[in-house]
């Protein structure tokens, strides 16, 4: 399952709780958390749980959509990479 960060971020702060706070009640560090709402990090199932808990939502309303990349690795990778893959540098030819 890939967690949708951005709606995690959105849901915890249309119902009043900061980073810190949230990650408290889900038992996670606040680096963690953040990392989860940016993309970065893939939580476990019960930590997932935890999170759909405290959003009082299904965890399914949490998964992203695997159509479009909405994670900083996507967008990172996309930036280190050009059309043929030279992370922009000229192609080596010996």
């Amino acid at each position: 399952m890939q967690p949708d960060g951005p709606k995690i971020r959105r849901q915890r702060e249309q119902r009043g709780y900061g980073l810190r706070r949230f990650a408290n009640a889900a038992r996670i560090n606040h680096s963690y958390l953040s990392r989860i709402e940016r993309g970065l990090r893939n939580p476990q199932p019960e930590v997932m749980a935890r999170i759909a808990n405290l959003l009082d939502c299904p965890i399914t309303d949490l998964e992203r959509d695997r159509t479009e990349p909405n994670d900083e690795r996507d967008e990172h990778r996309l930036a280190l990479h050009d059309d043929e893959g030279t992370r922009g540098h000229p192609p080596h030819n010996p």
